[in-house]
């Protein structure tokens, strides 16, 4: 078999089955976390936002190459959760901008775009550490662009690119010493060779080009209802709207007494595109759903009728509403000010969002640990905030990279300010002033994250040995900041321990923040226990609710 051109159809489906392959893997990848901790989200970060991006795809009706992987790119962009998430979207951003304004891909076009993607990912890492994501996926673009030069059948270019990418993963523990400790792969190389090996399956003929992903019919009306918006929320005269009656009908394709004609995706769009302006078709196997705007709803309707019975039909008379609007904006009060600053945080647990809040946080994104949220999650909490000048605290070194992402592609002044944990983000917000600019405090609050020692208690999901130290499965960890130092199986005794080691002579203030899976009782008795190691230390004990962390602690 050989396949010589890529096309828009095939590249569709590529990405639908890519897509499937990594979420029917999402918790294989989970399981590589080097880290015995219950929040290993590789996995379901880069499927998350694969997702997006798939979606993205299927609803975008050009077929051109260049068009698919724009939309690729912008879908995970905005899905984009995690580091690895995010250097997934920057892989196909890279790609995209290879493949910018054409409608196929030749071999050589398609191994050169693996390439670019590589190069747009390393620029967007501040560090790039070998024996991750960007190793495999940089070995794999070369081994592509070799067979480029040797074939031009792209199924034996994506061979090659799958064959580097696997040859790569399985080195990756020879880069990354902690890996070979543990005994696993980089899990986002994984996660990228599941994808990679999507791709394979559709151009070898494996997989079938009819399983691309479909809007459901909740993501359909979303669709449906955001163009709706955007058509009847233009500041026009209703005198200008050339098309007055927004339809929607929903077919369901060969059944019924109407049916004369065979269902083809290209010539039904063709009739309807006639009709009227906006549309939008999505058709599988069983249903056809549209939506136009038009003068013409009836004919709309008999069209449609040609090819199954209508399950649903919906006519909305756009004048109409748009004369409503026009009156409600006269009518309504003056907009809202901007507030001079935003304060975003990110945080899990009512309690810990609570004491953000009190610490002057203005807008809370229930987030961080197994929770991860997207870069479209942290842009529509910026628009939210409604503020001059925006500063987010992700509390969380895997969230950073979608906050940075949020932050380039806003029209807002955003600093990220790169908290690992709450304690730091806690600290940050107590450095803030608002009289100071933007880049004053950033430097300041970012300053204060070295005053506070953070520390963690959670359970091992595993048996492992990192470090030296014998983790034993459902034992408690002591964490402090990103390392293991204390594995026991009573909890309270590594919360003791764990910040006995977070002590220094120069410590006066120690913070406990107990979660959901903790007590008040049980805290109360680790604070008692600090006090009496050093009766100066002034202990604060407060609820956060938080999951999968029992305990977070801080001294400072």
């Amino acid at each position: 078999m050989k396949v010589t051109k890529l096309e828009g159809k095939q590249f569709r489906a590529m990405v639908a089955v890519g897509a499937e392959r990594l979420s029917v893997n999402a918790e294989y990848v989970n399981s590589l976390n080097v880290f015995p901790v219950p929040d290993g989200d590789t996995g379901t970060n880069m499927n998350l936002s694969m997702i997006s991006g798939a979606k993205a795809v299927s609803s975008t009706i050009s077929d051109e190459m260049g068009d698919l992987a724009a939309a690729l790119s912008k879908g995970l962009l905005m899905g984009a959760r995690g580091n690895s998430g995010v250097i997934l979207s920057q892989l196909f951003r890279g790609f995209a901008k290879s493949v910018e304004g054409k409608a196929t891909l030749t071999g050589k076009e398609f191994a050169a775009a693996f390439t670019g993607g590589v190069e747009t990912a390393y620029k967007a890492v501040m560090k790039p550490v070998e024996g991750t994501i960007l190793t495999v996926s940089r070995e794999a673009a070369k081994r592509g662009e070799r067979k480029a030069e040797d074939t031009d059948n792209l199924i034996e270019i994506m061979e090659a690119v799958v064959k580097g990418a696997k040859i790569s993963l399985a080195k990756t523990p020879d880069l990354l010493p902690v890996l070979k400790e543990v005994g696993v792969v980089d899990s986002g190389g994984q996660g990228l060779l599941f994808v990679y090996e999507g791709f394979l399956e559709v151009l070898s003929g494996k997989a079938t080009e009819e399983v691309a992903y479909q809007p459901n019919e909740h993501e359909m009306t979303e669709m449906l209802n955001a163009e709706h918006h955007r058509s009847v929320h233009g500041h026009m005269a209703t005198e200008d709207i050339q098309f007055g009656y927004c339809t929607e009908i929903m077919v369901r394709i060969g059944e019924g007494e109407t049916v004369d004609s065979e269902f083809d995706y290209d010539t039904f769009r063709n009739y309807l595109n006639e009709l009227g302006d906006s549309l939008l078709v999505v058709a599988d196997d069983e249903i056809i759903k549209v939506h136009v705007h038009t003068e013409y709803p009836g004919k709309v309707m008999n069209y449609g009728q040609k090819f199954g019975s209508l399950v649903k039909v919906k006519v909305d008379n756009m004048r109409m509403q748009h004369e409503t609007l026009l009156e409600a904006e006269q009518t309504a009060p003056a907009p809202k000010e901007k507030r001079p600053y935003g304060i975003i945080a990110i945080a899990a647990g009512k309690g810990v969002q609570t004491l953000f809040e009190s610490l002057g946080a203005h807008y809370i994104i229930s987030g961080g640990q197994t929770m991860n949220p997207s870069t479209e999650d942290i842009l529509k909490a910026i628009d939210e905030v409604y503020a001059e000048k925006v500063i987010i605290l992700p509390n969380n070194k895997n969230i950073f990279m979608a906050a940075d992402q949020a932050a380039e592609v806003s029209a807002v002044d955003v600093a990220v300010v790169p908290s690992k944990t709450i304690p730091q983000g806690m600290a940050a917000m107590l450095a803030f002033n608002e009289m100071n600019d933007l880049d004053s405090n950033k430097n300041e609050m970012t300053d204060a994250l070295a005053q506070t020692v953070s520390g963690q208690v959670t359970v091992a999901v595993r048996d492992t040995a990192i470090d030296g130290l014998e983790i034993k499965k459902d034992d408690f960890m002591g964490i402090i900041e990103s390392d293991i130092k204390i594995s026991k199986p009573n909890r309270q005794e590594v919360a003791i321990e764990t910040l006995k080691a977070m002590l220094n002579d120069e410590t006066e203030i120690v913070t406990i923040i107990f979660g959901e899976d903790a007590t008040q009782e049980e805290a109360e008795a680790i604070a008692e226990a600090v006090t009496a190691l050093d009766e100066d230390i002034e202990v604060e004990v407060h609820q956060g609710d938080q999951p999968v962390y029992p305990y977070l602690l801080a001294a400072e």
